[in-house]
């Protein structure tokens, strides 16, 4: 028996009704009911066509055929857990490592990236018996209790915030925004400085750093770009200091920089992590995700005696659909399309920003981009009113955008991969349209106020 389908406004009622009320809606003054969507857009219950510029989970395109289709069939032979020997398990650990440095070869597969990374704590501290947590500010890594510790994203939210004394916060190599920024000599090592204070610190109130850990691009943090060299010499601090280096790809790894296939991989070929995270884009929105260490670290958390055993993480069926996601990126070239088309955007927003002064920078890698919106280019004073205006004023004109940062006042962009030129075109134009009429506002005000 097929499903009712309700108005959207009994959708609105029973989602009220039965839904938590922290479970957030995008667009929540007038939220926007989704049926269906294939590639790069989605369709509402009117089949009315909306540019997804912000799914980062439908990687390689919603609804990908060769994707449903591998888990179809998969799931009419055989779904049990991974204490059965199958093939599909150590297919995918050989194709998903083959795509990172050769010590990075031990898996352990879950089902999202907070699974992932709270697995990645847990590994730092049994490997090196230490207890402490370095995190970068503005950083989020997740939604169970051990994360949000370490997500000041999230903690900064709360009303009385409760900060964990074995949390140490770094500040943000954000060099826009941040305490180094583009007019620094070498904002790399300051901002690693920062992280080696840290440690000294810790150390001399009786602490031990177990790990530091990163998102190898800040996402919720406003679409930060680490200087080149930070992570090598924050690296350098921590594993001096007995410590590790988790790497938090849950949101830009699987080609979305273009360049690379992972995004740490944009420090140098002599940075690698201890332990790298991935979820949202590895199943393509099926719920799946992965913790990959060395085998010095899985022995360590071998010899503790607890076995690991993870009902649903490396399923035969989460296992094909990630070996179609792996074939389609590679296939459609998609890692290519990242970086050729994330290029244009870029530059069209450059060219943009050269005609609006509302935005003050434009930051990214393939596509992965951030554009800052600010009331002056001097002060930098976060926009936020405006870009929650633009948001707002692009989801009318049926293009989906969300807006971040500690400020919420960063545009960003991180659309399925298979986002076009032409798309790019749309979305900019459509941006340039509303940023041209909120300037034509802006100066009726303002010829008012001196007259």
């Amino acid at each position: 028996m097929a499903s009712e389908v309700f108005s959207k406004q009994k959708t609105i009622y029973l989602r009220k009704k039965h839904i938590g009320p922290s479970c957030k809606v995008f667009f929540s003054h007038d939220p926007i009911k989704i049926v269906r969507a294939k590639g790069q857009y989605m369709y509402n219950e009117k089949n009315e066509q909306y540019l997804d510029c912000i799914n980062n989970v439908a990687h390689v395109g919603h609804s990908h055929p060769e994707v449903v289709s591998a888990g179809a069939k998969q799931m009419e032979l055989l779904n049990t857990n991974s204490r059965f020997l199958h093939d599909n398990l150590v297919q995918y650990a050989q194709r998903l490592q083959a795509t990172l440095p050769e010590k990075l070869s031990v898996c352990y597969f879950v089902n999202s990236g907070s699974e992932a990374n709270d697995l990645a704590l847990r590994l730092a501290w049994q490997y090196t018996g230490h207890k402490d947590i370095i995190t970068l500010d503005n950083a989020y890594h997740g939604h169970v209790s051990s994360l949000i510790n370490i997500s000041p994203y999230k903690f900064h939210q709360l009303a009385q915030p409760e900060h964990s004394q074995h949390v140490h916060v770094a500040p943000s190599p954000d060099i826009y925004r941040g305490k180094y920024r583009e007019d620094h000599p070498d904002p790399a090592t300051a901002y690693a400085d920062d992280v080696k204070d840290i440690i000294e610190k810790a150390h001399a109130k009786g602490c031990k750093i177990a790990a530091f850990i990163a998102e190898s691009l800040q996402s919720c943090g406003g679409q930060v770009i680490p200087p080149v060299g930070y992570f090598q010499k924050v690296a350098q601090h921590v594993r001096k200091a007995g410590g590790i280096f988790i790497a938090d790809e849950v949101q830009v790894g699987f080609g979305r920089v273009g360049t690379h296939f992972w995004a740490f991989q944009l420090q140098g070929e002599d940075f690698i992590p201890d332990i790298v995270t991935m979820g949202k884009p590895i199943g393509n929105g099926h719920p799946m995700s992965c913790v990959v260490t060395t085998r010095e670290v899985a022995e360590s958390f071998m010899s503790s005696g607890m076995d690991y055993f993870n009902t649903f993480g490396g399923n035969p069926v989460s296992c094909a659909i990630g070996l179609a996601v792996l074939d389609v990126i590679e296939k459609e070239d998609l890692q290519g399309n990242a970086l050729r088309v994330g290029g244009y955007l870029t530059e069209l927003l450059k060219k943009l920003k050269e005609r609006h002064p509302l935005i003050g920078d434009i930051r990214g890698r393939g596509l992965f981009v951030g554009v800052e919106l600010v009331k002056d280019w001097i002060k930098r004073t976060p926009a936020t009113a405006e870009a929650q205006d633009v948001i707002y004023r692009l989801k009318d004109q049926r293009i989906l955008l969300s807006a971040d940062g500690p400020h919420r006042n960063v545009l960003k962009f991180k659309p399925p991969m298979c986002f076009s030129t032409a798309d790019a075109d749309l979305a900019v134009e459509k941006i340039d349209q509303i940023l041209t009429g909120s300037l034509f506002i802006l100066l009726i005000i303002f010829y008012r106020q001196r007259t």
